[in-house]
């Protein structure tokens, strides 16, 4: 057996060699293989037989024990009848005797204490299986509760793996409903980068269009006004300037002080005129008809149609798709049903099934046997403490002997006058002797039977099977059946070549994998052939490969592009904005009417009353109501006016560029969508299918790994193994047991040294019937007369 485990393992070396070789490389590692299998096979058979060898000795020995112990109590027995063998009652006195008998009394408490740590351990290993035993009934409940839920789980495991289809399928179908915005959202969003910025930059061009006619004809407008209210000022002023040299014609501006003044007032007429350049400034007519003519063509409802158009595709998607769909939706429900039969067909409940007659047979074994066994322990744990409680008994006789005698001792008395409680003493140590001869051979049967069964139990299935080793051996081929090489694939498949091996079922199943993986039943049925993806995923690929969907976007038409080119030609950017800016920048008036009337207001005060005086006041309120009535709203005016420059300076700056970086643009996005849009819609229509399928692949992968590795976990199955080697033979059974012959067969080795320093110490408590007696002269010893 071993040798055939060995060339298999070197055949494995054979077909990975790790050191080149030239010449026939094969030939030489499986000659190098056999003979290391030989080598390996002899070296554990010696192992075994070595150990098997001490065995063997230590029963040998136990047997001798057996044979010798009542034999040689027997002749004891008959020699201390005859006064022999310390059976006389009479003791020579020596000068060591003291010492002699400290060293006895010593050593046999010390053998009794080990006695006693034996005895101790008998009682913890008998109480032990007692207990263990009691429990044995409720592990197994435990273990064949566990099965049980495997058995009853594992189809509602599957009900549950079917069950997730719909959970797939509803995704699917959320996705096909929603194909405007999965698939015409994808594609929109494709475009939109391209798209959006030329259009966004058409429709900013068609808001400054109408931006530009309203600063023109805000500014044609202020500009006519304009001239109109400069005429109006220069008659005004002309007019009051005409009042104020009628005034200063009266007789009293001859008439020093008042000539100054009236100089000074003549002096400053010439202030009184308005600023003729604003009657100067041009309008803007032909600027404004261009800007009207270009604004005929509606360049933002142009700019809306081309965000509707790629607005719409999501739509035209959805209406261009309800035949694909229903179809894809038509194969998805078939995969369904697929799985279903699939799953039905799946030879985990077949084994299971059988597993659960094995089951219900052995349930039924062990629900007959467990009372019978637990009789049989009863048995076992009276005979036990039967067993130590002779052993018991043994060392309670010698411990009182030990006590009487080390209490009732008298180093005065004589041996022919020992009192009472000594003599007891030696009384119970001979007790304890014979009680030694009559029980420790029976002992020694009981130790020998338990050490063969539990060292042999322990070393050959116990620590095997905690090491794997019982699961190599079991594994050997040909071991178990001479025509399978591997007995769980050919009692499975009746394929034996399979490697199908106890140790990796073990370990997988306690590993938690699934029946599937673990006993590799895709040898009789193989999942990933049943539940083939690409046949599966061909169909709905199939029915995707129909999906067209075509569009025709135009962003902006001829009259669009003529649009914008005509209002860069508008002339806009032709016009002499300085000349605005320039007037905009200065008085309507040549001086400022307010501070000259205020003035000339001050002036006619300093005058003496009379007509000049009033005359000149009420032509200093004339000018103050020229400013207010003429100057502000041309000041108003002229601030529109620079208002609309502003916008018209900055609607015309690189207007011209603009409008071709625009249309450059434009031809590039109409361009791309040209050559683009039916690519562009092949890759997402592509990646719209490859998240359909992703969906059943991800789920049809989860059947799959689910199948092998998760349903009908065998946990339970290692679990009850366990129990049944590890738990209940090995540490409930085979570790007391163990334990049992360990402490009482130390107990019963130790008391043949036990015994025989009880002898030589009874000596030394019991009362002799006579003693040496010593002459004060003479050296002889003489009997004692008592005895004649």
């Amino acid at each position: 057996m071993l040798r055939r485990l060995g060339i298999m393992n070197c055949l494995k070396q054979v077909m990975r060699p790790k050191t080149p070789i030239k010449l026939d490389p094969l030939a030489f590692s499986l000659s190098w293989c056999i003979s290391f299998s030989m080598w390996y096979s002899r070296m554990i058979s010696q192992k075994i037989a070595y150990y098997e060898a001490g065995i063997i000795l230590c029963s040998l020995l136990g047997l001798l024990f057996i044979i010798l112990m009542p034999l040689v109590g027997y002749f004891f027995c008959m020699c201390r009848c005859c006064n022999k063998c310390g059976g006389e009652m009479h003791q020579r006195q020596k000068e060591n005797g003291p010492f002699l008998r400290k060293c006895f009394a010593i050593s046999l408490l010390v053998i009794c204490v080990i006695i006693s740590i034996g005895i101790f351990y008998g009682f913890v290993a008998n109480h032990q299986v007692r207990t263990r035993i009691k429990r044995s009934r409720k592990l197994a409940d435990s273990n064949f509760k566990d099965l049980r839920t495997l058995l009853n789980e594992t189809p509602e495991q599957i009900k549950y793996i079917l069950a997730q289809y719909n959970t797939t399928k509803d995704k699917a179908f959320l996705d096909l409903n929603s194909i405007n915005s999965v698939l015409g959202g994808g594609i929109l969003d494709r475009l939109r980068p391209n798209i959006i910025p030329v259009l966004d930059e058409i429709k900013s061009m068609a808001t400054a269009i109408k931006e530009t006619k309203e600063a023109l004809e805000n500014m044609n407008s202020t500009l006519k006004s304009l001239h109109q209210q400069s005429t109006q000022l220069s008659s005004s002023l002309t007019s009051v300037k005409t009042s104020l040299r009628g005034s200063l014609n009266d007789p009293l501006c001859s008439v020093r002080p008042t000539s100054e003044t009236c100089n000074s007032i003549r002096l400053s007429l010439n202030q009184l005129n308005s600023n003729p350049e604003l009657r100067q400034l041009p309008l803007v007519d032909a600027e404004l008809n261009n800007v009207n003519n270009v604004l005929r063509t509606d360049l933002d409802g142009l700019v809306q149609q081309g965000y509707q158009s790629l607005n719409d595709i999501p739509g035209r998607v959805q209406s261009q798709t309800t035949s694909v769909v229903a179809g894809i939706k038509r194969v998805l429900n078939s995969v369904g049903s697929d799985i279903n039969n699939v799953t039905q067909r799946l030879p985990i409940q077949y084994i299971l099934s059988e597993f659960s007659g094995y089951l219900n047979n052995t349930e039924s074994y062990m629900q007959r046997h467990l009372p019978t066994l637990e009789e049989y322990d009863s048995y076992w744990w009276l005979g036990g403490l039967v067993i130590c409680s002779l052993l018991t008994l043994i060392v309670i006789f010698y411990y009182l002997g030990l006590l009487c005698g080390v209490c009732g001792y008298d180093r005065h008395a004589t041996p022919t006058t020992r009192g009472c409680v000594s003599n007891t003493g030696g009384v119970f140590l001979m007790v304890g002797v014979g009680l030694s001869f009559l029980f420790c051979w029976i002992l020694m049967i009981i130790v020998v039977l338990t050490f063969v069964v539990g060292a042999n139990v322990e070393k050959l299935i116990c620590e095997p099977y905690m090491s794997k080793e019982l699961f190599r051996v079991l594994d050997t081929p040909r071991l178990l059946n001479e025509d399978w090489e591997y007995y769980l694939s050919g009692k499975l498949f009746n394929k034996s070549k399979i490697k199908l091996t106890f140790e990796q079922v073990y370990s997988d199943c306690k590993n938690n994998r699934g029946t599937y993986g673990t006993l590799h039943l895709e040898n009789s049925f193989n999942i990933s052939e049943q539940l083939n993806i690409n046949e599966h995923t061909e169909s709905i690929s199939n029915e995707l490969e129909n999906l067209k969907v075509n569009f025709s976007i135009f962003l902006l038409g001829e009259a669009g592009r003529k649009n914008l080119q005509d209002f860069a030609a508008c002339g806009i950017d032709r016009m002499n904005y300085n000349i605005y800016l320039a007037q905009t920048g200065k008085s309507p008036a040549g001086v400022n009417l307010l501070s000259f009337a205020y003035d000339l207001e001050a002036k006619a005060n300093r005058l003496p009353p009379g007509n000049l005086k009033n005359s000149l006041r009420r032509d200093a309120q004339t000018i103050k109501t020229i400013h207010q009535q003429r100057v502000l709203p041309i000041e108003q005016s002229l601030s529109t006016v620079y208002q609309s420059v502003k916008i018209l300076q900055r609607t015309s700056s690189g207007l011209l560029e603009k409008v071709t970086r625009i249309l450059t643009s434009l031809d590039f996005a109409q361009n791309f969508i040209t050559n683009n849009i039916s690519s562009i819609v092949t890759e997402e229509t592509k990646k719209y299918g490859r998240t359909i399928i992703g969906y059943f692949e991800h789920y049809l992968q989860w059947i799959e790994f689910s199948i092998r590795e998760k349903v009908a976990s065998c946990k339970p199955v290692a679990t009850a193994l366990d129990t049944a080697v590890d738990v209940f033979l090995c540490s409930y059974i085979i570790d007391p047991l163990n334990l049992f012959w360990f402490g009482i067969g130390k107990a019963t080795v130790f008391l043949l040294p036990a015994l025989i320093f009880a002898v030589k110490l009874a000596k030394y408590y019991r009362r002799m019937d006579s003693e040496d007696v010593y002459d004060d002269v003479e050296t002889i010893p003489m009997k004692n007369p008592s005895q004649h």
